[in-house]
């Protein structure tokens, strides 16, 4: 396996008014927001069109658990199984279970710092 991560998914993070969140994000930073946050898109390498979320989340989320951090990171990954596998036999703490969607499949680890770590194989049209 060569490439593990090639770029950023999302930064998801805990807030008290997820709407007023978005809502100041979106008058004074000019994000295009939608309920979820903002969907920014960008063309890799080869010229795929990609996105990377900003979202802000209820504090009260379970979303990032087991994490007790206030915020995730997601990184775009190639072969997510594969990487999965890999990352187990280096000892990384693995959430054993990957969900897939129309948009992609999802697996999750935890870094060193207790921080839940989404990672994303997309399906970039």
């Amino acid at each position: 396996m060569k490439k593990r991560v090639t770029g950023i998914g999302g930064m998801f993070f805990k807030t008290a008014d997820p709407k007023k969140t978005r809502d100041w994000y979106k008058d004074h930073l000019g994000f295009n927001t939608d309920e979820y946050g903002c969907t920014f898109w960008w063309k890799d390498n080869e010229g795929k069109d990609c996105t990377t979320q900003w979202s802000p989340f209820k504090e009260d989320t379970d979303y990032f658990a087991p994490s007790k951090k206030d915020f995730m990171m997601n990184f775009r990954v190639e072969n997510l199984a594969e990487l999965m596998e890999i990352l187990k036999k280096e000892g990384v703490t693995v959430i054993d279970k990957i969900e897939e969607y129309e948009y992609g499949k999802f697996g999750w680890i935890i870094d060193p710092n207790g921080i839940k770590i989404e990672l994303w194989e997309p399906a970039d049209q």
